[in-house]
């Protein structure tokens, strides 16, 4: 066997389609585009996603919400759970710092303070945001709320 013996195996080469080369070679006449229509013309254009005229996916589906670009979510913390943290972890003293090196929040969380639940001791607390109930409770006690 030498080089110029190789042949590709039988059936595993087809020949391409040679269009507008006469009736005998069956794509002659209109050349497989059909009679009429824009798809028949020369510089015909279809567009990516096109259906045939058939209403575009786009188009069927609903066009519903909105999402603000410039909302800022916060975690919240109500007054319970500060008093639950600072029970469990012995602590009087609460900021975001704090909250983050030990778990409870994530580098780019805001804070936020709800007056949900009671607090029974002291706190100082420093966060992003807090409700005007939970800063009254936490002031009435002594505490301090700081907004940073």
């Amino acid at each position: 066997m030498e080089l110029h013996n190789l042949k590709p195996a039988q059936g595993s080469n087809k020949g391409r389609k040679r269009i507008a080369r006469g009736q005998g070679s069956g794509h002659g006449g209109t050349s497989t585009r059909g009679h009429k229509g824009d798809g028949s013309r020369s510089g015909h254009y279809t567009k990516r996603n096109f259906e045939g005229g058939q209403m575009p996916l786009q188009m069927r589906l609903p066009k519903v919400g909105f999402k603000n670009p410039n909302r800022v979510s916060y975690v919240p913390f109500n007054l319970g759970q500060l008093q639950a943290i600072a029970e469990k972890f012995g602590v009087d003293s609460i900021s975001n710092e704090w909250l983050l090196e030990n778990g409870f929040i994530s580098r780019t969380d805001k804070v936020k303070v709800l007056g949900t639940g009671e607090v029974t001791s002291k706190l100082n607390v420093s966060a992003h945001a807090c409700s005007a109930s939970a800063k009254e409770a936490i002031e009435k006690l002594g505490g301090s709320v700081n907004i940073a």
